[in-house]
Order: C-alpha cells, then structure tokens, then sequence
C-alpha cells in the first residue's frame, strides 16, 4: 500500500528537480532580486500585458531605480531579458529571451514530473 503524498511532497519534489536545473548548462543564474523582475515580467507576458522599465522602476518595493538599472543591465547581459522598442522611443518595453522562455518550459516539466510522481 503506497501513502498518498501531500501537497507539500509534491511541491519539494518540483524544488529537488529545478535544482538540477540549475546544474545544466544554460543561463547564468539570477540573484534574488533579479528573480523577483524575472517573475514580474513573466507574469506580465502571461497576462498579455506589457511592463515597461518605467514601470518597473514605479515599484519602489524593488529598490531604487539606479539599483534596478543595474539589475536590468546584468540580467540582459546574463541573457535573461532584452529590451523592445514601443511606440515611444523614450520607452522600453521588458520582455523574456528565448532562452529564458526555455527555462519555464523546463521548469513546468519539473512540476509536471512532480505532480506525476505523487499520483
């Protein structure tokens, strides 16, 4: 008789599988911060919406915006992000790489995997 996993099991068997994530060659890996614009700008894509930098930087909860600069700066350079034109020259719309597009593909595999697992 097997015991039926919990929530939680599941949820600690997904964490366990993204770590090996973090083993394979792709991108650099984030700070905390930068995971936290990662998530914002993925969640805005998800939403069909857009985020611009200027908008990120109204998030004051982040940071200053010099510090967020920073950020966007080295998550760019890590191959996290890029910057999309708009309308407005003066005004860059944040968006995901491919390859960061990749990851939560990989990601979503991992709590797939989870999931499958505890059922």
């Amino acid at each position: 008789m097997s015991k039926k996993s919990r929530p939680a099991d599941i949820y600690l068997r997904f964490l366990q599988l993204s770590e090996a994530l973090r083993d394979l060659p792709a991108l650099p890996p984030l700070e905390p911060l930068e995971e936290r614009i990662l998530s914002l700008i993925a969640f805005a894509r998800q939403k069909k919406e857009r985020l611009s930098v200027k908008d990120l930087m109204g998030k004051r909860e982040l940071g200053s915006p010099a510090m967020l600069h920073g950020r966007l700066k080295s998550m760019r350079a890590k191959g996290w992000i890029l910057l999309a034109e708009t309308e407005d020259a003066r005004r860059k719309q944040l968006e995901l790489t491919q390859a960061a597009l990749l990851h939560f593909d990989k990601l979503s595999k991992c709590l797939l995997q989870a999931a499958k697992k505890a059922g």
